[in-house]
């Protein structure tokens, strides 16, 4: 015998409408409209193709075929479908965007290779271009009518 919550996901239809937080342990395929903070921190959420949602989004993944107005963030991985529109920003350790969906916003990923290039780059001095002059040095700037007489 299954449990609640194992297999399939809890469904939100798109006539449903909610205003407030929404918090749980499972996943959860949204399809209506929601107005607050949604937290599914070991969980995925999915905002299906009638979803209109205005709220910061907390989850383990998060797949997009709808609309967001608020800010993702994902501990795994995030997903904008073909039809996706995210305003907000996207915090996420993994990031994969189909053509034709839309971001606006700031997008931030901390994958492990992104963190083992950051490691391996902070090891290696980088200097700046151009190079700016010491202090202590005077700098002589050339001239244009110096004809070296």
């Amino acid at each position: 015998m299954m449990k609640p919550g194992e297999g399939s996901p809890t469904v939100i239809g798109k006539s449903v409408r909610i205003q407030g937080e929404v918090t749980g342990n499972e996943d959860l395929y949204l399809d209506g409209k929601i107005e607050g903070t949604v937290v599914l921190t070991d969980s995925r959420l999915t905002v299906g193709p009638n979803a209109n949602v205005l709220a910061d989004i907390q989850a383990q993944d998060v797949i997009v075929f709808g609309r967001v107005e608020g800010n993702i963030q994902a501990a795994g991985r995030v997903e904008l479908r073909q039809s996706a529109t995210v305003i907000g920003n996207i915090f996420a350790a993994r990031l994969s965007i189909e053509e034709s969906a839309g971001i606006s916003g700031k997008v931030e990923t901390n994958g492990k290779n992104e963190q083992a290039a950051r490691a391996a780059l902070g090891a290696i001095p980088v200097a700046s271009y151009p190079p700016a002059p010491a202090p202590e040095e005077e700098v002589e700037q050339p001239s244009l009518y110096n004809t070296g007489h």
